[in-house]
């Protein structure tokens, strides 16, 4: 099976990010694709880790060499996801799981179709929003910001492939898992799906034929048999095409397959 692209999105605060972790953490089919940003790391994050943090210099430097498969401006910072980073994952035959907003999913599908959309949606607002809050990294204007963002984000989601109730952490990452086991099975994502189905149907092909050639075989030995005489009365005496079948499956009549010369 080929890999493909995994992409959750969600609101500041929705979860994808945590998702992403916990289902990285229990599939090893599945590898991460570290993000760019120009925001500064948060407590625990690691450079090239989490996320490769540049200056914004350097972001502009590497979009304008067509480094990224997608990028884009969110609170002030920007986000993009290294073209090379999903091709290392995608070598490796792992689906890439990747955590990016809305307006960098547009982008991304354009360079890989066969992208694999899941929503993480958030209960109710009110638990979003204490999310945002027991994070602490925004406060006053700077939480006005996410939430406007948070709306214009919501109204997007038709465009995603599924959606993902982040009601309990648990329950969404297995839905997220099942989707991925799903999405495996597709018959575009399994590798040399017509060479095997082939090799069953030619087998199938060979069987039925010898079977058929058999029954051919125990009729004209029938025939055979019958032009000498015989005990008719016997009460035991079998049909003579169900003698025939069986000295034919104990290997007593042997038979061999002559091509028909055509004629010109």
């Amino acid at each position: 099976m080929s890999g493909f692209p995994l992409i959750l999105s969600s609101p500041s605060g929705g979860g994808k990010t945590t998702i992403a972790h916990e289902l990285l953490r229990r599939r090893n089919d599945c590898g991460y694709s570290v993000s760019c940003t120009t925001r500064p790391p948060r407590a625990n994050e690691k450079d090239q880790t989490d996320y490769f943090f540049l200056t914004r210099e350097a972001f502009l430097a590497a979009r304008e060499r067509g480094e990224f498969a997608e990028s884009a401006q969110g609170h002030d910072h920007l986000y993009g996801t290294l073209r090379r980073e999903v091709d290392r994952v995608l070598a490796e035959g792992k689906n890439v799981v990747m955590d990016i907003d809305v307006q960098g999913a547009r982008q991304f599908v354009e360079l890989y179709p066969d992208s694999v959309l899941v929503f993480i949606l958030p209960p109710n607002s009110e638990v979003l929003l204490d999310r945002l809050k027991e994070r602490g990294t925004e406060s006053g204007p700077a939480l006005e910001t996410r939430l406007k963002s948070a709306v214009a984000e919501l109204q997007a989601v038709g465009m995603y492939h599924y959606v993902v109730v982040n009601d309990d952490l648990d329950r969404a990452v297995e839905a997220v898992s099942t989707i991925v086991d799903a999405e495996q099975m597709r018959t575009s994502r399994i590798s040399r799906l017509g060479e095997r189905v082939g090799e069953v149907v030619v087998g199938l092909e060979e069987h039925a034929t010898n079977k058929y050639l058999g029954v051919l075989v125990a009729a004209k030995f029938a025939r055979v048999i019958n032009e000498f005489p015989r005990d008719r009365s016997a009460s035991g005496e079998k049909k003579l095409t169900t003698r025939a079948l069986e000295e034919l499956s104990r290997g007593e009549i042997e038979y061999r397959v002559i091509p028909r010369r055509r004629t010109e």
